[in-house]
């Protein structure tokens, strides 16, 4: 798995952070607190939850944000593209992924693409830090083996802690030879008491025998307590028979007499109900006679005042009818003014067949199609004919314009070729500068020769200086020195010894020719010749370089460079004269784009004239008119037709008026041959007498209906009250109303005896004896007698007991003084206490030992299948680490650890080593368990300034060891700026205060 992308919303300082196209060695440069550790977390964060805040990790919430969260774009082998996004929500926060292939999902999807990994396994596996090479500083002797056996196993030292904690658990529990652990203690206490039990054991012989004594006197005094609290129940039970004797008799007789009625069927509150329904009985009799004579009356008068159902079957017609002869003249009215507007219309369609001026009849015209489609196909023509022939004019003038650029740019360029040089001329002027190189080797020897010409006349100066100042010493010196002869010549002349004159005299020559040679030697300087030589030197070169042959290369070169200028403006001109045929080739291609378009534009009016029928010189320039008029045409003959189809509806709707008022009239009046107005009146009189007929009769045949309703009511109402008497008598299971009443005195006997009943058992239920109890007691005649009896019983089981208790006493004091100084059974107490808790304790150190037994299995099955491909490849990283200087490791024979062989097959242990030897170990078995136990989940490596403690040569080896991983990406996150030389620019991300920069 790569991360291409990361994307911060809030996450500690880090806000609206985005990270594009990580390397797959990706460096973050940063200085403490610029985020390198928050982006860490970050990614932790996104791929296995947000810490929780009951959790000691930090959660890195924003402080000047709402967002928390973000998302990481990842690349996985198998399934592809991804993007995990995870934000604020329950506690590990809520996460999304969407793969790019569509699929989308949460928490299950994300452990697919991670393998199940959970975040502690991750760390230690694919994540390192200063702290796994700080533990190793911290570590001594065996432990340092350990650790990394650890590191070997799991990534962490948490092996190694296990191992330590499991061993210190049970040394504290167990040593063959110790004294102070737990279970050597209780062993030690156990022998102890077992010795003072064996002592007590010869004591125990009579405390046996006053324990057996003992428990028969208990077992004794148990069975009178028993007998005493039978006896005791059996007088209370005695004691409440006699309490409630009289009521369980008085119940049992009732329950006979109740045998002896056998009554249940009779109706409850029988007889009032029956008395009550023949209360009722008679009036409804006489009040339903009643209502069956005022029935007979009003059928008879309602007979007699019948009214003509077929007039007023056909009433909506005849009103309807009625309603119709004011609108007769109203439509006389319309039809004129129709009649009018169809001679307008008319006049109308006259005028538009001259504007058409079409060879066609109204019936050819109106079968024209104008709908909708064909109207929007003549304005789409129309609309493309004028837009073409703006077009035109257009295009027209662009060619202009274009033509006469294209004719200004052969020009140019007919003129620029004019004045460029021709080739022959142009070769020419090109070997005559070739003599070019020879005057910059002139110049250039001009100027090292002014060069050494300015050294040496410099040289000269200081020499000069030099010599004067040393010339003026020895003068000074020489000045002195003939004065001290001049005096010796003196004091030899005025003293006349002419030995001293001599003396005095060569030395003052001599000393004086020295002085004179010194002079001309300073004179004749030694730099003089060389300073001489140059300048002749210079004067020569300086006439060639202004001799004639070289001053024309000057003006040579100008004809060059002018030729060149103008060549590179005629490429520009032919250039642009490219670009304008170009342009003028488009114009043209528009041109016929214009032709076709106007062909195809032409050949659509064309067919749409003939659909119209319009002829072609008229569809060429006037089409949408002759539409438009078509179009008028065709609305005014519709108006027409309509205004004629009206004047049809109204006289058809006059006659209809008349016949039917005269069918009316021949059916229900007597009077014949009246207008139309007159019937109508005459039809409108009599629809209302025949209404008031039928309202009287209505109004009987309401109150006739009332009338019947209520002697059907009381009808049913009078055979509910039978059906009610006679379901009486059928429940209590009699013929006649006589024997019902003689029934109902023996039901309320019974109700009485059932009353009485029900009280006795309320008494009796508070008493405590069953009735099974209550049935042995109904025989027993005396039981006065029985109690006292029984009383008398219990007085002689209690001083049996007495005795019994104070022979008891008796027994517990003479084993209270066996057992005052702690005699066997206090021993055997703690010995069996003490055997309790040693067992207690033998059961955690067995618990302890088999965990580090299945530890110790899984080392070495670990050590056997799986290890020896790890230890391969971390062989692999240390030779190269080390330069070939050490070339194996190997597992310890026993227990955990490793031996590490140098070159010259010399073996370490880890601890023997130097500490960045045993850091570089470190790191090797890591890398190695990381590319070969877990290689098949390729996650990104990180790394957070695990190196700080290398040389400048280490740190180099490891990041090239680090780039030769290809199989998993390394992000490298570090403070210290040296390091950064190592990477490639581009590999660098610069971590500032919550941005990112690229170096």
């Amino acid at each position: 798995m790569k991360i291409l992308e990361i994307y911060i919303y809030g996450y500690g300082q880090l806000e609206n952070v985005t990270i594009n196209s990580l390397a797959d060695f990706q460096v973050f440069y940063g200085e403490n607190e610029a985020g390198k550790s928050t982006l860490m977390a970050f990614i932790h964060g996104v791929l296995f939850g947000f810490p929780s805040k009951q959790s000691s990790e930090l959660r890195y919430e924003p402080k000047h944000s709402t967002k928390y969260g973000g998302k990481l774009r990842i690349f996985h082998k198998e399934h592809g593209f991804a993007v995990i996004e995870r934000v604020k929500g329950k506690a590990a926060g809520d996460v999304k992924v969407m793969m790019d292939s569509g699929v989308s999902g949460g928490e299950e999807l994300l452990k697919e693409l991670i393998g199940n990994f959970d975040k502690s396994l991750f760390q230690a596996v694919f994540s390192f830090n200063l702290q796994g090479l700080q533990n190793i500083h911290q570590m001594k002797g065996e432990e340092i083996g350990k650790f990394l056996f650890s590191a070997g196993t799991l990534g962490t030292e948490q092996l190694s802690k296990t191992e330590s904690f499991l061993q210190k658990e049970l040394e504290v529990r167990f040593k063959p030879s110790g004294k102070k652990p737990i279970l050597n203690e209780k062993l030690q206490e156990l022998h102890e008491l077992k010795v003072q039990l064996k002592k007590a054991a010869a004591k125990n012989n009579e405390y046996e025998e006053l324990q057996k004594k003992k428990s028969s006197l208990e077992q004794e005094m148990l069975q009178i307590n028993n007998m005493l609290q039978e006896t005791s129940e059996t007088i209370n039970k005695l004691k409440e028979w006699k309490r409630i004797e009289t009521l369980v008799k008085e119940e049992i007789l009732i329950k006979k007499e109740l045998n002896e009625l056998e009554i249940n069927d009779f109706p409850i509150r029988g007889i009032a109900r029956l008395e009550k329904i023949n209360q009722l009985i008679h009036p409804y009799k006489a009040e339903i006679s009643s209502i069956t004579n005022r029935v007979e009356s009003l059928q008879e008068e309602i007979a007699n005042i019948q009214p003509n159902t077929e007039l007023l079957e056909a009433e909506p017609s005849i009103l309807t009818l009625l309603d119709q002869v004011p609108i007769i003249e109203q439509l006389r009215s319309e039809k004129q003014q129709c009649e009018q507007k169809v001679s307008e219309l008319d006049e109308k369609i006259s005028i538009t067949r001259e504007k058409l001026h079409l060879p066609l009849s109204e019936d050819e015209l109106l079968k024209i199609n104008t709908n909708i489609y064909m109207k929007n196909q003549v304005e789409t023509v129309s609309r493309k004919k004028q837009k073409l022939e703006e077009m035109k004019e257009e295009l027209e003038d662009q060619y202009q314009d274009e033509k006469k650029a294209l004719t200004q740019i052969e020009e140019e360029i007919r003129i620029a070729e004019s004045k460029i040089l021709p080739q022959r001329e142009r070769i020419q002027l090109e070997e005559q500068l070739n003599q070019k190189n020879d005057k910059n080797n002139l110049e250039w020897d001009l100027r090292s020769v002014q060069e050494q010409i300015k050294f040496y006349q410099h040289e000269d100066e200081q020499n000069q200086a030099a010599t004067s100042k040393r010339h003026n010493e020895r003068k000074l010196q020489m000045i002195l020195f003939e004065l001290i002869l001049f005096s010796v010549l003196l004091y030899g002349f005025f003293s006349k010894q002419w030995f001293l004159l001599a003396v005095g005299l060569a030395g003052c020559i001599i000393l004086s020719l020295y002085l004179v040679k010194r002079k001309q030697q300073t004179i004749d300087n030694r730099f003089q010749n060389t300073i001489k030589s140059l300048k002749e030197k210079e004067k020569t070169l300086l006439q060639k370089l202004q001799s004639e042959e070289y001053q024309d290369i000057k003006t040579l070169e100008n004809q060059l460079m002018v030729d060149n200028q103008r060549r590179q403006e005629l490429q520009l001109l032919r250039l642009k004269l490219k670009q304008q045929e170009s342009q003028f080739e488009k114009i043209i291609r528009k041109f016929e784009d214009w032709e076709l378009a106007q062909a195809q534009n032409k050949e659509n009016l064309l067919s749409i004239s003939k659909q119209l029928n319009i002829p072609e010189y008229i569809a060429t320039s006037f089409l949408a008119q002759a539409f438009e008029y078509i179009e008028q045409y065709k609305s005014i003959c519709r108006d027409k037709k309509q205004l004629l189809l009206r004047i049809k509806q109204m006289n058809q709707q006059e006659s209809e008026v008349e016949e039917s008022l005269k069918q009316f009239e021949t059916r229900f009046l007597q009077e014949k041959g009246h207008d139309t107005h007159t019937r109508a009146y005459l039809l409108r009189n009599k629809l209302k007498q025949e209404h008031e007929k039928l309202i009287k009769s209505q109004e009987r045949a309401d109150k006739l209906q009332e009338l019947k309703d209520n002697l059907h009511q009381k009808v049913q109402e009078l055979e509910l009250l039978q059906t009610e008497y006679n379901k009486l008598l059928n429940a209590a299971k009699v013929d006649t109303e006589q024997q019902f009443y003689e029934m109902g005195e023996r039901a309320k006997k019974q109700e009485v005896l059932l009353e009485r009943s029900r009280q006795l058992q309320d008494q009796l239920q508070y008493s405590f004896l069953t009735e099974k109890e209550r049935e042995g007691f109904l025989s027993t005649q005396e039981s006065d007698e029985l109690i006292r009896q029984m009383d008398f019983e219990i007085q002689n089981l209690k001083d049996k007991l007495k005795n019994q208790q104070d022979e008891n006493a008796a027994i517990n004091y003479e084993i209270q003084v066996l057992e005052e100084g702690g005699i066997y059974s206090n021993i055997l107490h703690q010995f069996k206490q003490k055997n309790y808790e040693f067992e207690e304790a033998a059961i955690e150190w067995s618990v302890y030992r088999l965990a580090q037994d299945l530890l110790v299995q899984t080392i070495d099955k670990y050590k056997t299948v799986h290890l020896p491909r790890m230890l391969s490849k971390a062989e692999e990283f240390m030779l190269f680490l080390t330069d070939g200087r050490y070339i194996k490791i190997h597992l310890q024979q026993t227990g955990t650890g490793f031996l590490v062989e140098r070159d010259d097959h010399t073996l370490f242990e880890a601890n023997e080593l130097s500490q960045a030897t045993t850091e570089q170990l470190y790191v090797s078995i890591r890398l190695a368990l990381a590319t070969t136990l877990y290689e098949k989940y390729q996650f990104p490596i990180m790394i957070d300034d695990s190196f700080v403690n290398f040389d400048a040569k280490r740190t180099h080896k490891v990041i090239e060891l680090l780039k030769r991983l290809k199989s998993n990406q390394i992000l490298f996150f570090t403070c210290h700026p040296h390091l950064l030389s190592l990477f490639q620019k581009e590999n660098v991300l610069c971590l500032e205060k919550g941005t990112v920069q690229i170096t």
